[in-house]
């Protein structure tokens, strides 16, 4: 498998990491359905303008859709909106780590989902790492003496579910277009994503609670940089997903929770305990143990 995935991976990851905590700001100002549209309103442009360079220096044409494209795009960008406002309402009630880490449960879901919807493999190295990297994860967000509340653990799960669907849904449009090339396959299936995201927010916030929008509108200029951050992030995980199976991207992707504790550690000022030391070395560990086996 080309190990050009691995490096997608890391650099989404770590744009992920800067677009969830600007998201985290923006929370408090806009909720969490004002937030999450921020993600999809603002970057639906810059989706645009990668996939007219993608078109620019490839000289593809679009790809002919089909029936099936569209159901899993529909499937992955409705879902994907579902799970970004239960992470960021998970992230409300606890902190920035544990926030992340709850929906972290993602790639057990992603890993069954694949194998039922799309026939991607589970090999026992596969799967060995997806166990390490969650003990790591479910390290880093125990907290001990303190009684977890059911309330954010169903919301972390909800939002892990809901992106394993999404990651399913829209490794299932790439591979679904049959284009020659993976760039332009990735980056229109993202362009097309973005769009139904985006309009489908708009209308419902304007329906609910339109002083949202124009809270929205008021804030653009942190809007635009946190909506280009996560389309830059979704690029590569696109491009990640037309490369190797979404059981694999979604774990290595669990890396994000280290850049999220360093990010909680300098950042919003939160200590790092030596639990959650170790579990991110049981995530790393995961992760070298993925890569290495697909290599």
């Amino acid at each position: 498998m080309n190990s050009l995935w691995a490096v997608f991976v890391v650099v989404a990851a770590l744009g992920q990491t800067a677009r969830n905590a600007m998201q985290r700001e923006l929370t408090a100002r806009l909720g969490a359905a004002g937030a999450t549209h921020v993600r999809f309103l603002f970057g639906f442009p810059f989706a645009l303008l990668f996939l007219a360079g993608v078109s620019f220096f490839t000289h593809d044409a679009l790809p002919h859709t089909n029936g099936l494209f569209w159901a899993w795009d529909i499937a992955g960008a409705i879902s994907q909106i579902f799970g970004t406002a239960m992470m960021l309402a998970t992230m409300e009630e606890r902190s920035f780590v544990v926030g992340i880490a709850y929906s972290k449960t993602e790639p057990i879901f992603v890993a069954i989902f694949g194998l039922v919807f799309l026939g991607d493999a589970l090999s026992l190295g596969i799967a060995a790492s997806i166990l390490l990297a969650t003990a790591g994860v479910t390290a880093i967000s125990y907290r001990p003496g303190v009684k977890m509340a059911l309330r954010p653990a169903l919301l972390g799960l909800g939002a892990g579910a809901f992106y394993a669907v999404s990651a399913v849904g829209y490794r299932g449009a790439i591979l679904s277009l049959a284009d020659p090339h993976y760039l332009m396959a990735a980056t229109f299936t993202l362009a097309i994503g973005l769009f139904i995201q985006a309009a489908l927010l708009t209308a419902w916030l304007a329906v609910r609670t339109p002083g949202v929008l124009v809270a929205i509108v008021r804030l653009w200029k942190q809007s635009i940089v946190a909506g280009f951050m996560g389309a830059a992030a979704s690029q590569f995980w696109f491009l990640a997903f037309a490369l190797a199976t979404a059981a694999s991207v979604r774990t290595l992707g669990l890396i994000d929770v280290l850049f999220a504790q360093i990010v909680s550690h300098f950042v919003f000022k939160q200590p790092t305990a030596k639990r959650e030391a170790a579990g991110i070395a049981l995530l790393v560990t995961g992760a070298i143990l993925l890569v290495w086996v697909q290599r």
